[in-house]
């Protein structure tokens, strides 16, 4: 296959004048299996069937104006320099951050006008947000960005990966960490403690406080060694500033409402 030659093409198919990338391409994949896996647990939590869809039509293109949003402002200096280049979200720059602060407004407005609890619907769907960014995290493979600092071609061979995935961590001539593939495997690893958690039946809200926790803590170790990230002040990493102040918030809350709320309601409760 041509693509075990080189990298990978970032264009999956033309036509005419349209180019469709892989990384629009696996963003949607995500997205649907993340509805997918969602949506059976609503029903079962019982939610009206439609709620999740119709909850998506506003979240999804909210989630990635929000994503753009962030990335967008957080190099503003460049952008306000190419507002050409603002709208070009095709190429990469989508920041997952945005995208969650977009989509938990949007969730918090959704769920109030429906007299729906926002909490009921985070946890359900905690386990599907990381599945959409275990998926999506491979968009950013495909255009071969999201990477660490430079490695030896030999330290990619001593972790067992296939041929495809090395070449296309070859940018340039120089091999890079793989670490949208480490944050892949994380957010993965997460999914599956999520999906576990619910036989624990934790109080209500848990499930997204963990998803908060463990995905930040991840982010934080692993934005620490990629080459693109986005600053805040001087060498301080937007990123990792706000991973703390989630890991920080999400045990806070858990503390807080174990101590306060021993009787509140779970998660498995009507």
């Amino acid at each position: 296959m041509s693509f075990l030659l080189g990298a990978i093409d970032p264009i999956a198919i033309s036509i005419g004048p349209i180019d469709v990338r892989w990384y629009g391409v696996i963003i949607a994949c995500g997205i649907v299996l993340a509805f997918l896996v969602a949506q059976r647990e609503m029903v079962k939590r019982g939610f009206h069937p439609e709620f999740l869809t119709d909850l998506l039509i506003w979240a999804v293109p909210l989630a990635i104006l929000g994503a753009r949003l962030y990335y967008v402002f957080s190099k503003w200096e460049y952008y306000g320099a190419n507002p050409g280049q603002i709208l070009q979200v095709w190429e990469g720059g989508l920041a997952i951050h945005g995208a969650l602060i977009a989509s938990f407004i949007t969730a918090y407005v959704f769920t109030k006008k429906r007299n729906v609890s926002f909490l009921k619907l985070a946890d359900v769907v905690a386990p599907s947000l990381l599945i959409g960014q275990t998926i999506g995290r491979w968009g950013n493979f495909m255009n071969q960005e999201a990477h660490g600092g430079p490695v030896s071609r030999a330290f990619l061979e001593d972790m067992f990966l296939p041929e495809w995935i090395i070449n296309q961590m070859k940018i340039d001539g120089v091999y890079y960490h793989p670490t949208f593939l480490y944050e892949s495997v994380w957010n993965f690893t997460g999914v599956v403690i999520l999906i576990l958690l619910r036989r624990v039946n934790l109080l209500r809200g848990e499930m997204l406080m963990f998803y908060i926790i463990w995905y930040s803590f991840g982010r934080f170790f692993i934005e620490g060694m990629r080459t693109d990230s986005l600053y805040l002040i001087g060498e301080l990493r937007t990123a990792q500033v706000v991973s703390v102040i989630g890991i920080v918030v999400g045990i806070t809350v858990i503390v807080y409402r174990r101590v306060k709320l021993k009787d509140s309601v779970r998660y498995k409760d009507a």
